[in-house]
Order: C-alpha cells, then structure tokens, then sequence
C-alpha cells in the first residue's frame, strides 16, 4: 500500500512546500574555549511545486542544490525550516509513518553505476522496493517491475544483466524505473544525466518529459546544465551560496534574468552560431566560502553592478512582478 496522504486536487495547494529551510554543519575538531565553524549549506530556502510540473533547481556546484533535495525528501535533517508534502508537515515523522511516505517520494541519483548493486540482476534491483514494502504477490510484483520496465523502454533481453553489461544510458534507466515501481508522486532528480553522453542525455530527458505526461509526475530537477533545466522544466529556482536569489518561469527567466546572478548564468550559455553576438558577463573571483559569507547581498563581492549598500543590507526573495521573485536591491531596474 502507498502512503496514506491524500494529495490536494486544489491547483493552488503545492504537492511540496520548503519553507525557511535551514542546513548548517558544524565542522572542524571541537573548541575547549569557542564554538567550531559552521557551514551554511543552506540558509533559508523557500520554494513550491505543484503535482505535474518541474521545477528546476540551478547553480554552481557547492551552492547547496543537492543538500535541499536531501532535505526535502527526509535522507537529512533540516536545522530549522519546514518542509510539507501534500499539505503535511514532514517533522516529526514516526519511522512507520516514513517509511510509508518512502512510496510517494523517490529520488534519482546522479551516478547510476553508483546507486546500483554491481551483484544484482537489474529486474531484481526494481522488484526490492516492491520487496521491502511488501507490495502485492510474487506475480504482482513482477507485473509491476515489467510495466517499469516497459515505462523506461528497456529492451526485455537486459533486464536479467547486471549493472557492468549495461551502458551508461540503460543503467540510468533501471534507476529510474525502480524509482517508478513505487509509483510516487514526486521523483527528486539530483544531476540524473550530468555522467551520461550528450546523445544519451536527451534520450533520457525526453523519456522523463513523455512519463511525466503519461503519470502526472512532480519533478525537483536539480541541475548545472541550464540547456537541459530549458528543455524540461516548467519554473526555475536560482541557487547562490545557501539561498534562492531568483524564481520565475521557464521563459521568462531565460528570456529575461532579473538576479545579476541569473543574467551572468544565462549569458553563459553556449550559442552554435560562432557569428552570433555575445555579451558575456564575467564574474570576478571565486565563490566565497559558505563558512564565512559576505554580509549585506551575498554576491555583492562578484557583482558588477553592486553598490555600497549591497554591502551593507541583505535584500530578501520578494515579488517584482510578472509572477517572479529575486532578492536584489536593484531587481526593477532590470526589469524595464
């Protein structure tokens, strides 16, 4: 049996809701007189996604992307914040209880050849989740794993292989379809195609737009590669040291980035027409430390168009119109 959570058919009512979600590591060998530094991997992360749609969750690497689909799925534990699956509050949870949740919420990894067993069939590694929840009879359960199977169009002829005699592309797929045999409401896609070729990662891509259409799946698609965040997401979420610095659509982000943040990431983006006219915005320096961030704005230290007060006053998410938010002092003056 899935979980017993009743998903609000109310369009306005979110599938999941993050809300002020805070992570911060303490790190570092214990202090006699003083406390260990703290990591803020994430730093008051709000967003919703609704059931069918894909949200996307961008940023350089180390800007805390990973950590919050962690956090929204339960793998870690938040420090403060709030994190509401079909209108429920998730803290607190009795183990029972999640591990019910677990067939709603599944997630799939970034390394495929990782997240697999290299000692089991791949049609043996779908079934265990089936297994471990017990779900139906021995014959249900292989009508299920064969009906993910078909889901993910991998040929019959693989299924008994183990993960080494699959490619990149097919490994991918037995991992997305036992995140399917569960039939959940919501898959976190953590970089699912970042390791595979470029000609695999659009099979892949496509095939999660075609099953989202075909099982009203909610997707949180985290990722680098703003090509693919284009294709197949509906919103945009940008990510920058611990905190969410813009959302809007999918159109008018790419079309039109508020955030210097966003705009620096879109204009980053590899045109094929080595005629076509650029305007590169280059960043200065590194990304600062998440242990020691920059007060005020925290990318006040790389802006090119940051201003004293940028330094001074940290800008919260708030609405600049058209259905998008971003946390800059300056966020109307690009948008005429």
């Amino acid at each position: 049996m899935s979980a017993d959570i009743s998903v609000a058919t109310d369009a306005a009512t979110p599938l999941l809701a993050v809300k002020d979600l805070v992570r911060h590591f303490r790190i570092g060998a214990r202090k006699l007189f003083g406390r260990r530094a703290v990591l803020r991997a994430v730093d008051g992360v709000s967003f919703d996604l609704h059931a069918g749609e894909t949200l996307g969750l961008v940023g350089e690497s180390g800007c805390g992307k990973s950590t919050t689909g962690r956090l929204a799925l339960g793998m870690d534990q938040p420090t403060s914040g709030d994190v509401r699956f079909a209108g429920r509050s998730l803290a607190g949870l009795p183990v029972d209880e999640w591990r019910r949740l677990r067939c709603d919420m599944q997630m799939i990894f970034q390394d495929p050849f990782g997240a697999l067993d290299p000692r089991i069939a791949a049609a043996t590694q779908i079934r265990e989740p089936l297994d471990i929840h017990g779900i139906g009879n021995v014959a249900e359960r292989k009508a299920r794993v064969d009906d993910a199977l078909d889901a993910v169009r991998l040929p019959r002829p693989l299924r008994d292989r183990y993960p080494h005699e699959l490619s990149g592309g097919q490994q991918q797929r037995v991992v997305i379809a036992r995140a399917l045999v569960l039939r959940p409401k919501l898959l976190v896609c953590d970089e699912p195609v970042s390791a595979l070729d470029v000609s695999v990662q659009a099979q892949v891509v496509n095939l999660m737009a075609s099953l989202q259409k075909e099982l009203g799946l909610a997707y949180l698609f985290i990722s680098h590669d703003l090509g693919i965040v284009r294709h197949i997401c509906q919103r945009v979420a940008v990510m920058y040291l611990g905190e969410i610095v813009e959302t809007a659509s999918r159109k008018d982000l790419f079309d039109r980035p508020v955030h210097p943040y966003s705009q620096s990431l879109i204009s980053a983006i590899p045109v094929p027409d080595p005629k076509a006219a650029r305007n590169r915005i280059l960043l200065k320096g590194d990304p600062p430390s998440p242990i020691n961030a920059p007060s005020g704005c925290r990318f006040h230290t790389r802006c090119p168009f940051a201003e004293p007060v940028c330094g001074q006053d940290k800008p919260a998410l708030r609405p600049v119109g058209d259905g998008r938010s971003a946390a800059c002092h300056f966020a109307e003056r690009w948008m005429s």
